[in-house]
């Protein structure tokens, strides 16, 4: 019979680096929410959203494809389509080879949006990340964030994995 064991605490060490990393996890996805909020009434979800139908070729993806480039289930990617659809920045079509999916096609309003967002959004993600790092620790944390991402995607579904 194998004795119960009681789970062990962090170590010193892993308490110094875990309590900081979950204040960033926090506080990170609140200040670029914030920002984009302020001045373009958008989500970093739906900017990220908008970002990537405005990369793809011919600006539509289908929404297997978009869900996977975005990180996120179905159902949260449906959601965010019909709030950008209200507001005009994208349109849902049948996909033409296959008629149980959709395509989601970014409008001219749409990808006027994320052009507007993109500067600031940029200099924002720069002056909370980027700018605080030194080339050496932006390396390491590109180095780190592939480790965590290899644990927590291993089959790679999401884009973001795959560009490790």
């Amino acid at each position: 019979m194998v004795a119960s064991q009681t789970p062990r605490g962090f170590t010193d060490d892993e308490r110094r680096t875990w309590a900081p990393l979950t204040a960033v996890l926090e506080l990170l996805p609140h200040q670029i929410d914030a920002q984009l909020l302020r001045d373009e009434e958008l989500t970093h979800f739906d900017y990220a959203t908008l970002s990537m139908l405005a990369l793809a070729e011919g600006r539509r993806m289908r929404m297997t494809d978009l869900a996977t480039g975005v990180n996120a289930t179905l159902s949260r990617l449906s959601h965010a389509i019909s709030r950008l659809e209200k507001r005009g920045f994208v349109r849902r079509t049948r996909t033409p080879d296959d008629a149980r999916a959709t395509t989601v096609q970014l409008t001219a309003d749409g990808h006027r949006k994320v052009i507007r967002a993109t500067p600031e959004h940029v200099r924002t993600v720069r002056s909370f990340v980027f700018d605080a790092l030194d080339a050496e620790q932006r390396r390491q944390l590109h180095d780190i964030t592939a480790a965590l991402l290899a644990r927590l995607d291993p089959e790679q579904r999401m884009l973001a994995s795959r560009m490790t």
